[in-house]
């Protein structure tokens, strides 16, 4: 807590003193306070104005594990690109990729490229209201189907997304750890229990925002509308939830990326399906270890795997740090010429003008960009 609030006790229980059963006891959410602060602190978001099924849709899906700031333009120029599920449906689905590109993740996008394509088949291009219905759309989880039910059609449900979670943990001192499915469960079913029957989607809305600006990870209690019925804050132990198992330690990747010129002409290669970049453009790379490879090395590797002779330009490019799912890849552009346009496996020779217009993996769109630019 940044500083101290009106009304608490100045001494906090040690952390590893054990909680009282927060979650047997009755507690309630103050849903009007929580309304009202909605109502007067809540960001100017472009989905926000327009609360149809689709763009709820693809707000919600653009918006795991991705932040506010970075979804706005992409949420902005793919309604622009796409401003309904027919026209989605019909894209060519490089075409939806490329929209996509450097967002990461880009499962999201072939699922609800391939959702709006079941949706126009089964639907007639109407998104359904039926929790049961929507549950059988590529890429809708539980979350997601809650939040269309609630945002886009207003139903009685909870949407609980990772900021519903920690806000709830929080506010019950809940001794469960909230990457268990259980726990999601438990949460939900409470939160249903407390939902008004007037303007319940707002207390849903007013929940993530409070997750996403003063529940945060370091939360900023005194601006929160519910502390004085949060059992973490009133215990003083608001840092020590919510409650959840370490992540799985990340994986170091060094890679040396071939960039390979042939009169105007560059060698890439498009992810295979099945492949952490499936339908993403990279140029050929090879794995090196953190002490990386000599001049000499490179050239050798690059005629024995793909058969050209090349010759060094330059190997002064920026290196690029890019992180994905579980890993951290450090990548070192070397640049090459070479004076056969020779056909080699997996791969194919593009225009610069053709690069341009190509998905790249979010790393190697800036090596390419940086080889384009200079």
């Amino acid at each position: 807590m940044g500083s101290p609030c009106a009304g608490t006790s100045k001494t906090a229980p040690p952390s590893h003193r054990k909680s009282p059963c927060i979650t047997q006891m009755i507690l309630t959410l103050n849903c009007d306070s929580l309304k009202r602060w909605f109502l007067e602190y809540q960001r100017d978001l472009p989905w926000r104005d327009s609360r149809t099924p689709y763009a709820v849709w693809v707000s919600e899906v653009m918006l795991q594990q991705t932040q506010v700031a970075v979804v706005i333009p992409y949420f902005l120029n793919w309604m622009e690109q796409f401003p309904d599920i027919p026209s989605l449906a019909k894209a060519d689905q490089q075409e939806v990729i490329k929209a996509w590109e450097g967002l990461g993740y880009y499962s999201r996008a072939r699922n609800l490229h391939a959702g709006a394509q079941y949706v126009l088949e089964q639907f007639n291009g109407v998104l359904p209201s039926d929790p049961q219905l929507l549950s059988k759309i590529k890429g809708l989880g539980p979350y997601t189907i809650g939040a269309i039910r609630s945002f886009a059609f207003q139903q009685k449900t909870a949407a609980v997304d990772g900021n519903v979670l920690r806000v709830i943990a929080r506010y019950r001192m809940l001794n469960e750890d909230i990457s268990k499915q259980k726990t999601v469960k438990n949460v939900n079913d409470w939160l249903e229990k407390q939902l008004p029957d007037q303007e319940h989607w707002l207390i849903n809305e007013g929940l993530i925002e409070l997750g996403a600006t003063v529940c945060k990870r370091k939360p900023d209690c005194c601006l929160c509308p519910l502390r004085a019925g949060c059992q973490s804050y009133l215990h003083g132990r608001q840092h020590d939830f919510p409650i959840k198992e370490n992540r799985v330690s990340s994986t170091s990747l060094y890679r040396l990326v071939s960039v390979i010129h042939c009169n105007g002409n560059y060698l890439v290669k498009q992810a295979a399906k099945g492949e952490i970049m499936q339908g993403l453009y990279e140029f050929p790379y090879f794995e090196t270890g953190p002490r990386g490879w000599s001049e000499k090395k490179a050239l050798r590797e690059i005629q024995e795997s793909m058969g050209l002779k090349c010759q060094l330009i330059d190997c002064q490019l920026p290196i690029v740090k890019h992180t994905f799912t579980r890993y951290r890849a450090s990548l070192t552009p070397f640049l090459f010429d070479t004076n056969h346009l020779k056909e080699v496996d997996r791969c194919q020779w593009l225009s610069a003008n053709q690069l341009k217009n190509q998905a790249f993996s979010s790393g190697h769109r800036k090596i390419c960009d940086y080889i384009l630019s200079a």
